[in-house]
């Protein structure tokens, strides 16, 4: 039996759903999701394994017009991923306009001269004729493979999709342990997943001028619970008092979400203390989003 494996990268704009894609694929969560805009702030690479193929998979920021330096390297990050890969998944949603920012992805996918599937997601949101129209639209483009219509939030046509990419890839060795599911250090994805509970806990209230960085990861020497202290960092005092909350609330809350994720995740029980601290511009400046791993 052959043994196929290959690079895949996920571009879109922001808020399509490629992160939830990602994590359906796997079965497991490995990229934060949330119903706002540019969740996914650097490539996250992860691996699915089958008996008979190793699909490495890479999520990228959703492609956008950069604001600040954070965006800058945002979009260098998305970009980056189309050279040397063996498919793209361009992913796109139930919308029925291709609009300026698609039509950048458009004519950056066809100058990269890559192969290009083109993901179009909640199509349980559209009719029938719906989903042929926005078919029609996207063949007409000349731009892909393959397209095909799933939802990632109910994990349809999941088993098609995955089907499709392995036919694509050529036959290749292993590249990871087959036991790896993703290359994100364990401090990284902890520190992503109190990011994407501010999120969701926070709402709209705050826009995305946080971070977090942690500042200790620690294993106790019995091996029964993980020590972690992060350090939420936003850009405004009115913006820590509101992630902070009334009573200190909300910044609970944010930390009873987080650690119930994190253990999970590590299969551990977890201490979880949580600062939050003012940083004016942060996004803009090199030196602390070079501190924060942000590094082009």
């Amino acid at each position: 039996m052959s043994f196929k494996s290959g690079f895949v990268t996920i571009v879109g704009r922001p808020n399509v759903g490629k992160s939830t894609l990602l994590n359906a694929i796997l079965g497991e969560k490995i990229a934060i999701m949330s119903d706002k805009p540019q969740t996914t702030r650097d490539k996250i690479m992860a691996i699915h394994q089958s008996d008979d193929s190793q699909v490495i998979f890479m999520d990228t920021p959703g492609m956008h017009k950069p604001k600040h330096k954070l965006g800058e390297f945002m979009m260098k990050a998305a970009v980056e991923t189309l050279k040397d890969v063996d498919l793209v998944l361009y992913m796109v949603d139930e919308s029925k306009k291709i609009g300026p920012g698609d039509q950048w992805i458009i004519d950056t996918l066809k100058m990269a001269h890559v192969n290009v599937f083109i993901i179009i997601n909640k199509m349980d949101l559209l009719t029938f004729e719906e989903y042929a129209e926005l078919v029609r639209t996207y063949e007409a483009l000349d731009l892909a493979d393959q397209i095909i219509g799933i939802s990632a939030v109910n994990s349809k046509n999941i088993d098609v999709l995955m089907k499709e990419i392995k036919d694509k890839l050529p036959e290749g060795p292993m590249y990871y342990p087959d036991d790896m599911i993703t290359d994100q250090a364990e401090k990284t994805v902890v520190a992503e997943i109190i990011r994407e509970k501010i999120l969701h806990y926070i709402r709209d209230e705050i826009p995305h001028g946080v971070a977090v960085e942690i500042d200790k990861f620690k294993v106790r020497p019995d091996g029964t619970l993980i020590d972690i202290d992060a350090t939420i960092i936003c850009e405004k005092k009115s913006h820590k008092g509101i992630i902070i909350g009334k009573e200190g609330r909300k910044l609970k809350g944010i930390g009873k979400a987080a650690r119930q994720d994190m253990e999970l995740f590590l299969d551990s029980k977890v201490y979880l203390q949580l600062w939050v601290k003012v940083r004016p511009g942060w996004r803009d400046n090199e030196q602390i989003l070079k501190g924060l791993g942000y590094k082009n």
